[in-house]
């Protein structure tokens, strides 16, 4: 593939001017008056993008790059590597190809992969990048997906969606129906073509919302990259009526902290208390969970409130989550406050409290960092307190 945009001149001049603003950029003459300077532009808004999300394309030389929203949509290194991990087999077929990252990943670990995209201009620059990248097992077709799968007309060990929301919609809610394509609509039609479908979602679809739209899910995984629910996926087995594994990740500092817990059984609820020695913050993946009660059972924490979902224990144990030392505990009254926190630096966490964050920082006039940290919460007794902690190493 050759574009203009390729020329040695024109991708050292990229190279250059990473994380250097657009809106700055663009007020400069174009110096390469051969090629449109908002093309240039992009490419370099793009790649400065996939600096620290795909460090891979980003240090491998000509590579092309769709819109910087395109960058901004696709998995992380990091996530797709945790997919590939997920599947296993001789074949994969991605319907929804995008950018090609997943499937560079799966590629790793199945023989053959087909990477589906209906856009032509995109189609042709993943085959160009998969080809510097040196992706040998990975296909491209070009066209509308369900029709490629009835043209290939094979079975597949996998076959893997990640559906985007329709333009026009509505609201906040989140269904899968919504989508484009309509996966509940077609499950029927893809298993014709495999057994079993990882579909990835928006964090934001309800679990149990999606539980409603899919069937024969036997595992959802949640995966959070540094304390951010990026994406949720769901394994679906043909025929599978088994119970339901919730399986969390989350990825930071090079370490990777997994939970898990069988959706809707629940039969012993926890102990609830006052704060001792430790308190415990689950990671974004377990609060998107909903495993409350599970977390609690399973390392055997106390639970300060049932809505609180913060955690304690007299003795420091390996948790998934930020764990931190109680030095103090007060109640939330004015005198306390006052005498306590006013005037100080903190950070502050509210959990199952009545009041925000900002209108805690001006009503006490607390700044913001330090190594002081302050939960606001309420405990089993609906008592409101503050406790005044240190992070534990």
């Amino acid at each position: 593939m050759f574009h203009p945009l390729l020329a040695s001149e024109i991708q050292d001049f990229i190279t250059q001017n990473i994380g250097i603003a657009v809106s700055k950029l663009a007020l400069q003459k174009n110096p390469f008056p051969s090629v449109e300077w908002k093309e240039i532009l992009k490419q370099i808004e793009a790649k400065t993008k996939a600096k620290d999300k795909l460090p891979t394309w980003f240090g491998t030389q000509n590579i092309m790059y769709p819109s910087k929203i395109s960058v901004e949509q696709t998995s992380s290194e990091k996530t797709a590597f945790y997919k590939s991990n997920l599947v296993s087999g001789h074949s994969l077929i991605d319907l929804t190809g995008g950018f090609g990252v997943d499937d560079f990943y799966f590629a790793k670990t199945i023989q053959q992969v087909a990477h589906c995209e209906i856009n032509e201009a995109l189609s042709l620059l993943v085959q160009h990048n998969l080809t510097l990248l040196n992706a040998t097992n990975i296909t491209c077709y070009t066209g509308d997906s369900a029709t490629i799968l009835q043209t290939l007309n094979q079975k597949w060990d996998w076959i893997y969606i990640d559906p985007s929301r329709r333009n026009d919609a509505k609201g906040k809610v989140f269904l899968l129906e919504d989508c484009l394509p309509n996966v509940p609509e077609n499950l029927d039609f893809y298993f014709q073509y495999s057994d079993k479908i990882l579909i990835k979602t928006a964090p934001l679809l309800d679990l149990s919302s999606g539980l409603t739209e899919l069937k024969n899910v036997k595992n959802i995984h949640i995966i959070a990259l540094d304390n951010e629910v990026k994406e949720l996926l769901w394994e679906i087995h043909h025929q599978y009526e088994g119970p339901i594994t919730i399986k969390t990740a989350h990825i930071h500092k090079d370490k990777t902290e997994f939970f898990s817990f069988i959706w809707g059984t629940n039969p012993v609820l926890p102990t609830y208390g006052e704060p001792k020695k430790f308190i415990y913050e689950p990671n974004s993946a377990i609060m998107k969970s909903g495993g409350f009660d599970e977390v609690a059972l399973q390392f055997n924490l106390v639970k300060l409130h049932k809505h609180s979902h913060l955690y304690t224990s007299d003795e420091l144990i390996n948790f998934p989550g930020r764990c931190f030392q109680i030095n103090q505990m007060i109640s939330y009254t004015k005198s306390e406050l006052k005498s306590t926190l006013e005037n100080t630096k903190a950070n502050i966490t509210t959990r199952n409290f009545p009041e925000t964050v900002e209108n805690i920082r001006k009503k006490w006039k607390i700044k913001e960092g330090g190594n002081t940290y302050c939960f606001f919460t309420t405990i089993d007794n609906n008592h409101k307190i503050v406790l005044i902690c240190t992070k534990t190493p």
